[in-house]
């Protein structure tokens, strides 16, 4: 099978990884990039033997498929270019900034058949293919997600730039409607939130609460799902996982069964470019698609507004929030 002509706009942290992993897939060849620096384009197209665009429109006139990696208040204008160009897209998380402008795109990649996946790479952790099977039907959910301050990233909250690979997470395990979202939030070091916390309810009765930072000392990246049968703790940057479970013999007091597992250590961002890549040459549906994408958004907006509510009150010297 002809491999597929890949470009890559914006080789900034994610994106020179992105030009990196193209060039070494069997399925797909790197034909070029793009970025606002030039000098920075130059290298990575060099380092992998790949072409220089000045220019968007040049680079989608030379390649099948595109990943977009540049800052996410440009995700939406540059990925809507790729799509009206007939083109397969992964756009790196989140899919854009607001609810319409999601919903735009997936309409738009419907309309014109292209494949549209979002790069929310937690999904692909190894250790969350191993402990997906032990996740039924969470009553509560806790995620923290924990970083040091990095100016990449600051064009847009704590909320759409860390948040919402928990939101991803929560909503793929299918937790049905939101019923409620209080959350609260301030910012530290930039201009926009840079710490929140949310209080999700479903309307099934689960309930989530995440916290996120990027104005901490520590970093953190861990899920725990608690259940009607077991207790489950899902550490992303160790990639360990520990099942807690009733074990319940006749005439006996009940004991919990500890067990741990250890992901692998497969890169979660080739495992993401592998599907995007098997979903375009079978047809079939994106592991994390459009429509997962933007529902992502739909849901951190809804965490903003209660944010924006539970400030405005405060302000006014209320006390508290439904959102």
């Amino acid at each position: 099978m002809t491999p597929l002509r890949a470009g890559v706009i914006g080789v900034g942290h994610l994106g020179q990884h992105h030009a990196r992993l193209y060039a070494s897939l069997p399925g797909a060849e790197l034909v070029g990039v793009t970025d606002q620096s030039i000098e920075r384009a130059q290298t990575i197209a060099e380092r992998h033997g790949a072409r220089v665009f000045t220019t968007v429109d040049e680079l989608l006139a030379h390649v099948d498929i595109v990943s977009v990696a540049v800052p996410t208040s440009g995700h939406y204008a540059v990925a809507k270019a790729c799509l009206q160009a007939g083109k397969h897209l992964l756009v790196e998380k989140p899919i854009a900034v607001t609810p319409g402008e999601a919903q735009e795109l997936v309409q738009l990649a419907k309309q014109r058949g292209c494949c549209l996946q979002v790069g929310h790479s937690e999904r692909f952790n190894p250790v969350m293919a191993l402990m997906r099977p032990h996740i039924g039907k969470p009553v509560f959910i806790e995620c923290h997600r924990l970083s040091s301050f990095s100016e990449r990233g600051t064009d847009v909250d704590v909320v759409l730039d860390l948040m919402i690979h928990d939101l991803d997470l929560i909503l793929s395990l299918n937790p049905g409607p939101v019923e409620e979202v209080r959350a609260a939030g301030v910012a530290v070091l930039s201009s926009s939130i840079d710490i929140a916390n949310a209080r999700i309810q479903f309307q099934s009765g689960c309930v989530a609460n995440l916290t996120s930072s990027r104005v901490s000392t520590n970093k953190m990246r861990r899920l725990r799902l608690f259940q009607r049968d077991n207790y489950v703790s899902i550490d992303f940057q160790s990639r360990q996982g520990m099942i807690c479970r009733r074990n319940a013999k006749a005439g006996e007091r009940p004991t919990v069964e500890v067990s741990h597992v250890q992901g692998g250590d497969e890169e979660p961002l080739k495992l993401q470019l592998e599907s995007f890549l098997h979903a375009i040459t079978t047809g079939t549906r994106p592991v994390v698609s459009g429509d997962d994408g933007a529902a992502a958004v739909g849901v951190a907006h809804q965490v903003l507004h209660a944010m924006a509510a539970f400030a405005s009150l405060h302000e006014e010297g209320g006390s508290g929030v439904k959102g």
